[in-house]
């Protein structure tokens, strides 16, 4: 049972690399045509494979509609949560994960520090997008005219001498931050703030959320806290995998 279950399954891959015709799907799975298109016939039943007038067979639409309802239900939050603590056990800071929505990024979920020094930051509160190191990852995985679109559109509050001043500043940021694949707030929003921060990733390697360790300069250092970066990129890495449910490789 579990080497037809294997073997069908192994059919869908193929499907995904275009249509393929009865023998071609046999040849693959290196078994008889008749066996290949009882495996088929089974697919097609349950509408993961279509069979084209052609002959040939490609993916099914069932197959694209669970696909689609699973993302839809797919809570980022819950699934990073535990990281988020394991994280927050680990260097005793301050740990976010952020989200971009309808042209603001929120907190979604926050784990306080365990120094007595504390951030006023809120979940469900919206972040100071120009300087926010979760913030640069998740406008710099846009699309390239919509990122500029987006630059050109806000404001660039000077929080400290640190802040972005512009949408040209800002752009140019956002390259560095997309090709490196990670991203700090030193002082920009708060002088005495530091943050670093990592992207969370979906199947198709897109960003669906960004985490990040922050702490006030008091208790760590900018450099220390730099430190923990390869920390906050293995957890991010870790949320990736159990949200995607791949074992995809980290972008550069």
């Amino acid at each position: 049972m579990s080497q037809t279950v294997d073997r069908a399954l192994s059919i869908l891959p193929l499907l995904a690399q275009g249509p393929a015709d009865l023998g071609q799907v046999a040849g693959r799975l290196g078994v008889h045509k008749s066996t290949a298109l009882r495996l088929l016939r089974t697919l097609h039943e349950h509408g993961l494979v279509y069979r084209q007038q052609d002959q040939r067979y490609r993916l099914g639409a069932r197959l694209f509609a669970l696909a689609q309802e699973a993302v839809e239900n797919l809570d980022v939050r819950e699934i990073a949560h535990p990281h988020l603590v394991e994280l927050n056990e680990s260097c005793g800071h301050t740990v976010h994960l952020a989200v971009y929505e309808e042209n603001e990024v929120l907190y979604i979920d926050k784990v306080e520090s365990r120094y007595p020094v504390r951030m006023y930051s809120r979940i469900g509160k919206p972040v100071a997008i120009t300087v926010a190191a979760v913030a640069k990852l998740l406008l710099a995985d846009l699309p390239e005219p919509e990122r500029r679109a987006v630059a050109e559109r806000l404001d660039y509050p000077m929080y400290t001498p640190r802040s972005t001043p512009n949408a040209g500043a800002f752009l140019k940021e956002l390259a560095v931050v997309r090709e490196q694949g990670w991203a700090t707030d030193l002082g920009g929003h708060e002088e005495s703030i530091n943050c670093v921060a990592a992207p969370v990733r979906g199947a198709d390697g897109r960003v669906v959320a960004a985490m990040s360790v922050s702490a006030p300069n008091v208790v760590v250092t900018a450099e220390e806290l730099l430190t923990l970066l390869p920390l906050v990129r293995r957890t991010a890495d870790a949320i990736s995998r159990d949200y995607s449910g791949t074992n995809q490789p980290r972008r550069a």
